[in-house]
């Protein structure tokens, strides 16, 4: 199932009438994407505790990440056979070692697991491996669930195997009164293919809907001399980081993640018009991410039921 939520109305976040309330809300913890460090979900952290949810992020630091190299010797990796562990077994411990944490502050209760980006199936590989009876929400913000589709011109899989691995052993998502998958999509950006005609009309072209800011597309004349619309460079760029991941240039999707990657099967999948995939990089009002405030405000009741 999947829903599409309209465009976010950015509107100062008003914190104290929840963060009074005397209810106690199962405790989330953040699981860290590709690239990014305990201190980029600071802010977040900040903002699910203003809504009473107790939150811990697990700890990884951007140095962490260089760890992934060790794959590099595994012959699985030249062959696009890459298994999650023994590679990620650091980061595996670093997600045991915050659910610990945060045990103890369930009071005996479930948690919540916020994945992002590459997080969110960490989050999965996690639960298979470690078990999954503490835990009753899985919610994905941008992550690419999909592998990329095999034997594709021009489409290399980035992850060497791992989301292959991922999709044929971990448990399928389901939305259940026990369990709940939720994944979040963002539609930031569309990408738009590289074509060698430039006669081609608008829709085949870029697809461009009537809502996109006019700064990723520019107004061009072709040679018949009729108005026409040419992808942007920033455009064929993200274009061409989302063929790597899903097989396809001209989708949307939040500036790194198709649309279509962050899907899974048997979740709740929703997307979100404007937002962007990373917290580097981002700005609250101009350029939000998953977790600003305004954007947090349309997923948070999934984590107070």
């Amino acid at each position: 199932m999947a829903l599409a939520l309209p465009p976010l109305n950015f509107k100062p976040q008003c914190s104290s009438t929840s963060s009074s309330s005397s209810i106690n809300y199962r405790p989330a913890v953040i699981l860290p994407g590709l690239g990014n460090n305990t201190g980029d979900y600071k802010k977040l952290e900040l903002t699910l505790k203003d809504y009473g949810v107790p939150t811990v992020v697990a700890k990884v630091s951007r140095i962490d990440w260089l760890r992934n190299a060790a794959g590099l010797v595994d012959p699985n990796y030249w062959k696009g056979t890459l298994q999650p562990r023994p590679v990620l077994d650091w980061y595996l411990k670093r997600v045991d070692d915050a659910i610990q944490e945060a045990k103890e502050l369930s009071q005996g209760g479930t948690l919540s697991l916020i994945g992002h980006s590459a997080g969110g199936w960490l989050a999965r590989v996690y639960m298979e491996e470690f078990g999954l009876s503490h835990i009753s929400l899985l919610l994905t913000l941008g992550t690419p669930h999909l592998p990329p589709p095999k034997s594709l011109p021009g489409v290399i899989d980035q992850t060497r195997g791992l989301l292959y691995y991922v999709e044929q052993h971990c448990k399928n998502a389901v939305y259940t009164p026990d369990l709940k998958y939720v994944c979040i999509a963002g539609r930031y950006l569309q990408g738009a293919r590289f074509f060698s005609d430039s006669n081609l009309d608008v829709d085949s072209m870029v697809g461009i809907d009537d809502d996109q800011p006019i700064l990723d597309v520019a107004i061009v004349k072709n040679k018949t001399d009729s108005t026409s619309v040419s992808p942007t460079f920033r455009a064929l760029f993200v274009g061409q980081g989302y063929k790597q991941v899903c097989g396809q240039a001209d989708v949307w999707g939040d500036g790194v993640v198709p649309e279509v990657s962050a899907y899974l099967e048997g979740a709740l999948n929703i997307s979100l018009d404007g937002v962007y995939h990373s917290p580097v990089g981002s700005d609250d009002v101009s350029r939000p991410w998953y977790g600003s405030p305004a954007v947090v405000e349309q997923w948070i009741h999934h984590l107070l039921n």
